[in-house]
């Protein structure tokens, strides 16, 4: 089991948290984080692509020229695809891009994350994420005494209504509840900030997954 300072928001630590190894030091599967990223990223897309065949645009109905006698390359219509205003040969159309992985997969890859980011000392657990005020100078004081920088994400339990008012007009901070925390925003992350209650919702959620 490994032990990490649990800090309030001054940096002061406030006492020890034992972390389960199974979540926060497991072996890294870079093949399964690679595999949900590319899962999260093909959700995001919408797939609504769509060319026009030459049995979709309008006219062309009629030969343009007779067959023979002409001199000239025999046509069947002016929507072929070779003609200007005509059809598109092996054009797009409306798919999804998503594809499944398996439940263990998804736990993999989403410990082989948090892991990384504790091997690499980018995780700060905090006492509590609630700010006692919504001003965005106090956010920028309270990340500079926990000496966080770069991309930040936040993960909560609850609502932290005055760190999402106080974080939402800084860039590269983030913020997502401890139940819906996912390899994409963790990876994207330089660093990851949680209150001691988050952490116990994600070790439930993985151990029971």
């Amino acid at each position: 089991m490994k032990k990490i300072d649990v800090l309030n928001l001054k940096a002061e630590k406030v006492h020890d948290i034992t972390l389960d190894d199974s979540i926060w030091s497991h072996e890294i599967n870079e093949d399964a984080m690679k595999k949900m990223i590319r899962l999260q990223l093909a959700a995001t897309r919408q797939g609504t692509h769509k060319t026009k065949n030459r049995g979709e645009v309008s006219g062309g109905g009629r030969k343009p020229w007779r067959q023979k006698g002409t001199g000239r390359a025999r046509q069947g219509s002016t929507r072929a695809v070779q003609w200007v205003g005509g059809g598109i040969a092996h054009g797009v159309s409306p798919r999804d891009y998503g594809f499944k992985i398996n439940k263990k997969e998804r736990v993999l890859a989403l410990v082989s994350a948090l892991s990384d980011k504790m091997a690499n000392k980018s995780v700060v657990i905090l006492e509590s994420l609630e700010l006692p005020s919504n001003k965005t100078k106090d956010a920028k004081e309270f990340m500079k005494n926990i000496k966080v920088d770069g991309k930040v994400l936040f993960v909560t339990k609850d609502d932290a209504e005055n760190l999402f008012l106080a974080c939402r007009n800084l860039r590269n901070t983030y913020h997502v509840f401890a139940d819906e925390i996912n390899v994409l925003d963790i990876v994207n992350a330089d660093t990851i900030v949680l209150d001691e209650a988050a952490v116990k919702v994600i070790e439930e959620g993985v151990l029971h997954a």
